[in-house]
């Protein structure tokens, strides 16, 4: 497996390797950086929250199941779940091979969109998996 050093500069990151990113219509989507996926190595399953739930910010809202690990999957920003990757039930790779795009995990419609703000910049992820910036 290569060692991902992919960092999108359009997303905002957390320290527990998740990514967040703003969509037009007020939702953000959330998922895990390439960095966490080649660490968790082959997912094998991966749990969500039901669409309409409420998710905490820095509180676990899902778990990342791998042939190596489980970890519990942090949310970036506080509000309410408005979408759901349904298809990560049948095809979990997803999160390894495409861990910006399809592998992504939910949608949320932010409580407050300003939360975003305080999230690590692409820099700063960057400077905290030792990439420099």
């Amino acid at each position: 497996m290569s060692e991902h050093t992919e960092i999108p500069t359009d997303l905002r990151y957390t320290s527990d390797h998740e990514w967040i990113r703003r969509e037009g219509n007020g939702l953000v989507t959330v998922g895990i950086t390439a960095y966490a996926s080649s660490q968790l190595g082959d997912v094998v399953f991966v749990e969500l929250p039901a669409s309409g739930g409420k998710v905490t910010a820095k509180q676990p809202f899902g778990v990342v199941e791998s042939v190596k690990s489980v970890s519990d999957l942090f949310a970036p920003v506080s509000g309410q779940v408005a979408e759901v990757n349904t298809a990560l039930q049948d095809s979990p790779e997803a999160v390894n091979s495409d861990p910006y795009g399809q592998g992504w995990m939910i949608r949320i419609q932010p409580a407050d969109p300003r939360e975003m703000d305080t999230l690590l910049t692409p820099q700063a992820y960057a400077a905290q998996l030792g990439q420099g910036g």
